[in-house]
C-alpha cells in the first residue's frame, strides 16, 4: 500500500511532537516545568493542528520512523487549561506543569507556609508540596540540647538519642562532648539554660534545684513525714536514728567504714550505718555564688555512737525533695529490718523490699498531691495571689509531679538484679499477699512468697 503524503517530513513531525509535548511534561515530584505560551504561540498551534491532521489519516504506522510515539489526545487551545490551585482558566501566559496538573505560578503554594514555590525543586508529603526548607523545618528533628537539626550518620539516616521517660532527643555527640546532665532528673541541659554546679562535680538543673534539700536541718521535717508514713503501715521505728545530709566524699568514706550492707553502684546516694564512726555532715545550707556554683559549704564532724543495730542514716545532699524522700524511705526500711531482728537476707530480697517501700512512699506522695490540687483549685478563686511555685509541703508544681513519676519509672525499669529484679519480685508479692504477709514470709524463709 502506498503511503499518503503530508506537508511534514520526518524531521518536521518530530519537531511538532516535541513542541506539543510541552503541554504534557513528565511528572516529577521534585521539579516543575515552566511554560511560556505567549512566545511562538501561533507557531505551536499551527504545528499541533498539522500533527493532528497527520495522525487522523488512515495511513499505517511509519516503521521507518521507528514508531516511537504513542497516539496523542487532541491538543486543545491554552484556554482549556484549568489551574489546579484556583480552578480558573490559565489562558495565555506562563504556567507551571507539575504533580500531574497545571498551575498559575502564584497558585503553586507551600502547604506549610502558604507562600508560592518559585524554586525549581520542592518536597512533597502525601499530596502536598512544600518548600524544601519548610519541609525540613516541619519534619526533620531538632536536637533538644543544641537546637540544631540532628545530623545524618554515615548511612544517610537521622540518628539521635532519646531519654526513655522524658523523650528528650539529642545528637549522639552530646554524650561525649561534656554536655552537662542533671544528676536528679537525668535530662541533658540545653545550651541556653543555666544549671547549678555542686562542689562534688554533680550538675543540678534549676527545676530540680527548686525543691532540693541542701542541709541536715532542712531534711528533718521530711524525716518526720516518712516516720509517720511507716507508722501508718504499722511499722513504727521506735529507736531514734540520726539522719544526716552529707557530701559525696563523706558518703563514700562512710561506705568504706561499713562492714556490712548493700550499695547501689556506680553511685550510692544513701546509707544505713551500723558501725561507730565519725561522719562530716552539712551544717548550713550553702550559698549559690556567681556562675551558679556552690560556695560557703559549712560542715561539722558528727560522732556516731552505737546504741542499737543502726547508728545513722546518711543521704546525699542537693537532691529534690521527692528523690531525697524515696532514698530515705529505702534506707529506713533497712533500719527497720535490722531493728526488728530480721536475719541476714540476700541482696535481692533486702534491696528489693526496701525499693518497694520507697516506691510506695512516692506513690502516696503523688496521690496526695493530686488531692491537694483539688483543694487548692477551689481556694484559688478566692485567693488570686496564691503562689504557683513548688513548696516543701502542700501543692506542687507540675514539674515536681512529673519528677515523682520519673523516680517511680526509675525504680520500675531498674535493670540491676538486686534493685530491679528484687523490686519487681517484692512488689508482685506485696500486690498479691499484702505487705504484712510478705514481711512475715521473709522473716521465716528469707525469700519472697510466690
Amino acid at each position: 500500500m502506498q503511503d499518503v503524503s503530508t506537508d511534514f517530513d520526518h524531521d518536521d513531525l518530530a519537531v511538532a511532537i516535541a513542541r506539543s509535548l510541552e503541554d504534557y511534561p513528565e511528572e516529577d515530584q521534585k521539579g516543575k516545568k515552566v511554560v511560556d505560551t505567549e512566545s511562538q504561540l501561533e507557531e505551536d498551534e499551527q504545528l499541533a493542528r498539522a500533527l493532528q491532521e497527520s495522525l487522523n489519516m488512515d495511513s499505517p504506522p511509519r516503521h521507518d520512523a521507528g514508531n516511537i510515539f504513542q497516539p496523542f489526545p487532541s491538543f486543545f487551545s491554552p484556554g482549556y487549561r484549568i489551574c489546579a490551585g484556583c480552578n480558573r482558566e490559565i489562558g495565555h501566559g506562563r504556567y507551571l506543569s507539575c504533580m500531574g496538573a497545571v498551575w498559575h505560578p502564584e497558585c503553586f503554594r507551600c502547604h506549610a507556609c502558604g507562600l508560592p514555590i518559585f524554586e525549581h525543586e520542592f518536597s512533597m508529603s502525601g499530596s502536598h508540596p512544600y518548600h524544601k526548607s519548610c519541609y525540613k523545618e516541619q519534619n526533620h528533628p531538632r536536637c533538644d540540647v543544641c537546637r540544631n537539626f540532628i545530623p545524618t550518620n554515615a548511612a544517610g539516616l537521622i540518628e539521635y538519642r532519646a531519654h526513655p521517660f522524658w523523650m528528650q532527643k539529642y545528637c549522639p555527640s552530646h554524650e561525649h562532648d561534656g554536655t552537662p546532665r542533671c544528676c536528679s532528673c537525668e535530662r541533658m541541659e540545653a545550651r541556653d539554660t543555666r544549671y547549678l554546679s555542686l562542689d562534688d562535680g554533680r550538675k543540678l538543673c534549676l527545676e530540680c534545684l527548686d525543691s532540693a534539700i541542701m542541709e541536715t536541718l532542712e531534711c528533718q521535717p521530711l524525716y518526720l513525714e516518712i516516720q509517720e508514713f511507716y507508722e501508718g503501715l504499722n511499722m513504727k521505728v521506735e529507736q531514734q536514728v540520726p539522719l544526716l545530709l552529707v557530701e559525696r566524699q563523706a558518703l563514700n568514706e562512710a561506705m568504706e567504714g561499713e562492714k556490712n550492707g548493700h550499695h547501689h553502684l556506680p553511685e550510692t546516694r544513701g546509707l544505713c550505718l551500723s558501725e561507730e564512726q565519725t561522719v562530716s555532715t552539712i551544717l548550713r545550707r550553702p550559698t549559690i555564688g556567681t556562675g551558679y556554683r556552690i560556695i560557703d559549704m559549712m560542715t561539722e564532724p558528727y560522732r556516731l555512737v552505737r546504741r542499737c543495730e543502726v547508728t545513722a542514716i546518711l543521704i546525699l545532699y542537693g537532691l529534690p525533695r521527692l528523690l531525697t524522700g524515696s532514698i530515705l524511705a529505702h534506707e529506713m526500711m533497712h533500719a527497720w529490718l535490722r531493728l526488728k531482728g530480721y536475719p541476714n537476707l540476700s541482696q535481692d530480697v533486702e534491696e528489693g523490699i526496701c525499693q518497694v517501700l520507697a516506691y510506695m512512699w512516692l506513690d502516696s506522695e503523688i496521690y496526695s498531691s493530686a488531692g491537694t490540687d483539688v483543694a487548692s483549685a477551689s481556694s484559688s478563686s478566692s485567693s488570686p495571689s496564691s503562689s504557683s511555685t513548688t513548696s516543701k509541703k502542700g501543692a506542687r508544681s507540675q514539674f515536681e509531679k512529673k519528677l515523682g513519676e520519673f523516680f517511680k519509672h526509675q525504680i520500675e525499669t531498674d535493670t540491676s538484679p538486686a534493685y530491679g529484679d528484687g523490686f519487681r519480685a517484692g512488689n508482685q508479692a506485696v500486690q498479691k499477699y499484702g505487705l504484712k504477709s510478705t514481711l512475715d514470709h521473709i522473716r521465716l524463709t528469707g525469700s519472697f512468697p510466690y
